[in-house]
């Protein structure tokens, strides 16, 4: 881990209130994987986004935005996170999601195929559909037109638009991970 965890005793104000406005935020969405350590001090993506407050409010904001306007079943969205995730091969994200995957239940072995970069064959339409958009896009160039079309046909504009911000939010999110080298907790 190249920066280190900030207890909440050693937050300056601005990140004191970005703190408070994260950990308020994960305790609502994302808690079905360790965000803490066991000083109060946020782990994960969370910790560098801290360390620039300026920047971190703003990749925050964006995170927030893309929770609360999502229309995305949360299997697609798992799905897309997912592809992003071994793509990059972000290993905090990877955890974080596969916790989160498999308290919605998803089954062990496509997890496996997902985390190895691997299509399962065991997708539905609409999961295939996310799938490929999301596997297209992390390989860099522009989707393709059957892609697009397809995702538009499946989940309309705002559903297309909203995945295609997703692939980019948790490319910056595995970017920040592997950038900072943020390590896993122990699993519980």
């Amino acid at each position: 881990m190249r920066l280190p965890l900030i207890a909440p005793a050693d937050l300056t104000p601005q990140q004191k209130s970005l703190y408070d406005d994260m950990r308020k935020g994960i305790t609502s969405n994302f808690n079905a994987f360790k965000v803490l350590s066991e000083n109060g001090a946020l782990m994960g993506p969370w910790n560098p986004w801290l360390h620039e407050p300026g920047i971190g409010k703003a990749i925050w904001d964006l995170t927030l935005a893309m929770t609360a306007n999502a229309i995305l079943p949360d299997n697609v969205r798992q799905i897309v996170i997912l592809v992003v995730g071994a793509r990059f091969d972000a290993a905090y994200e990877i955890y974080a999601h596969i916790a989160v995957a498999e308290r919605e239940g998803m089954k062990p072995e496509r997890l496996a195929s997902l985390v190895a970069d691997l299509k399962p064959d065991d997708l539905t339409a609409e999961e295939t559909v996310a799938f490929d958009l999301a596997y297209k896009l992390v390989r860099g160039g522009t989707l393709p037109e059957p892609i697009y079309r397809r995702a538009v046909e499946t989940f309309g504009q705002h559903g297309t638009n909203e995945m295609i911000y997703l692939v980019g939010l948790y490319a910056m999110v595995s970017t920040t991970l592997n950038g900072f080298n943020v390590p896993v907790p122990e699993r519980e």
